[in-house]
């Protein structure tokens, strides 16, 4: 019997152990798969506590659907009526000016308006900022811009709308979005139809009027910020999708506490070895690496030194969640939309807040409130080195001179997500091509994980399930 081994039990370990069953069934293949997890628990980021009937998500609270992964996964797994989509109401979102909660203009698609009127009317930006902005309309394209040229996000906002553009607006919501720096990110990675948008129409703002006009999907259908209608989760939490995953793996096909300390492939036998924290050694026809781009450079090191170096490149960033709970009487703030992002420029501690049971329903009982706070990422790293009674403290400040809460919590729960946010730096796509290139020349190895192709949950399940499709047709010689 062919046995694979998949190390890392995240959700994309988890996905490509989930898809190997799918395709063994399939083709009636017998085959053993192992999903090795150095923790105590599986599901990586994604995990939720419920307390005091408050739903708390600690990690991710949601994923989105335009990406179709993680909705078919969902509905393969029989959870299609724990599905639950934003609160119709308030889907807006607001931007941190001085003391003051600014809604994001109707039809602003995080870097550029849809709508004209809006746009004029909001007090975000002064109307230089505004007039500067306006200035992409006539701006030339860069002499090299096509669809395939790299550019940080500060780079492309500054020379197509501003510095004001990119400091009040496209700095906090992508930053919500990638926890990035955005002289360091890069737009081909990460957004690359804003240059196509460029390449295509000349214009961002024409780009985006002409996409409204013609319906596209970017269009703004009424929102502020983000296009809320796309967000799903469960509704009893993220976790759901994690529990149902492990329940329908093999017997015996999850090894907690059970850590990968080496790799090596054996040429005669043509067979994976991992020798494990607990002294054991493990062999394979084949090996899935789900882990962070840092850890996995660890693991290969002495296996191919130049694509341990290319992943230990890839930078990460750590984040923190503050879930805070409240009585709705002691927030004087309406609530009239899912959250806020603070720009980098004000200073703050908090990088964003979602207000999480005006998001989703049944979140918190009736009578409370559920706030979830972010602190840190690539500009912030120092608020995440603050302990914890000194983050929620700084947290409380916040929301004290943004929502008017005085009062404290019913309770708080702190996450510390020590590198956990891979950063997508200018010629990450390159990069990523090369180690491709060098996985390329191990047999039957294949990595998954948020460091690759995309971080979002969709991201990871489509990367792990890409990786066993990948394993599957080579031994079992599928076409």
């Amino acid at each position: 019997m062919k046995r694979i081994v998949i190390i890392g039990g995240g959700i994309s370990g988890l996905a490509a152990a989930h898809h190997l069953k799918e395709l063994g069934a399939s083709d009636h293949s017998p085959v053993e798969i192992l999903l090795l997890e150095a923790t105590d628990r599986a599901g990586g980021v994604i995990q939720t506590q419920v307390r005091d009937g408050f739903v708390v998500e600690r990690g991710p609270d949601a994923f989105i659907s335009e990406k179709p992964e993680a909705l078919s996964l969902a509905c393969r797994l029989g959870l299609n009526q724990h599905l639950i989509e934003t609160n119709p109401l308030h889907r807006r979102s607001f931007i941190a000016r001085k003391n003051r909660l600014l809604p994001v203009p109707e039809g602003f698609q995080l870097l550029a308006p849809s709508r004209l009127l809006p746009f004029l009317n909001t007090e975000i930006f002064s109307w230089s900022g505004k007039a500067r902005m306006a200035l992409d309309l006539v701006l030339p394209r860069r002499k090299s811009a096509n669809a395939t040229d790299d550019e940080s996000l500060a780079a492309f906002v500054r020379r197509r709308l501003g510095q004001e553009a990119l400091e009040r607006m496209a700095q906090p919501m992508v930053g919500g979005i990638y926890t990035a720096d955005p002289e360091l990110l890069s737009l081909r990675a990460t957004m690359p139809r804003f240059l196509e948008m460029e390449h295509k129409y000349r214009s961002l703002l024409r780009a985006m009027w002409h996409a409204r006009r013609s319906q596209s999907k970017i269009e703004a259908s009424g929102t502020s910020g983000a296009r809320y209608s796309l967000f799903l989760s469960f509704d009893n939490g993220m976790q759901m999708l994690v529990d149902r995953l492990i329940s329908e793996l093999p017997e015996g096909c999850l090894r907690l506490n059970t850590r990968a300390e080496s790799l090596a492939f054996e040429t005669r036998t043509k067979r994976w070895t991992i020798r494990t924290g607990r002294d054991e050694t493990i062999e394979a026809d084949a090996v899935c690496i789900a882990l962070p781009a840092f850890a996995t450079a660890a693991l290969l090191h002495d296996l191919d030194a130049q694509l341990a170096s290319e992943l230990a490149a890839i930078p990460y960033a750590s984040t923190a969640t503050v879930n805070l709970a409240y009585r709705r009487d002691d927030i004087p703030h309406p609530l009239d939309g899912f959250g806020f992002v603070v720009p980098f420029l004000e200073r703050r501690t908090t990088l964003a807040c979602s207000f999480s049971s005006i998001k989703f329903a049944e979140r918190a009982p009736e009578g409370c409130v559920l706030l979830r706070a972010f602190v840190g990422g690539a500009l912030q790293p120092e608020m995440f080195a603050l302990d914890e009674e000194a983050m929620v403290a700084a947290v409380r400040k916040d929301l004290r001179e943004l929502l008017g809460i005085q009062s404290e919590p019913l309770f708080s729960i702190i996450e510390k997500w020590p590198r956990s946010m891979a950063q997508y730096h200018l010629g990450h796509l390159e990069r990523i091509q090369r180690i491709r290139d060098l996985i390329a020349a191990l047999p039957n190895l294949q990595l998954a994980g948020n460091a690759y192709g995309g971080a979002g949950i969709p991201d990871c399940i489509r990367s792990g399930e890409a990786a066993s499709d990948t394993i599957a047709k080579a031994i079992f010689e599928r076409p």
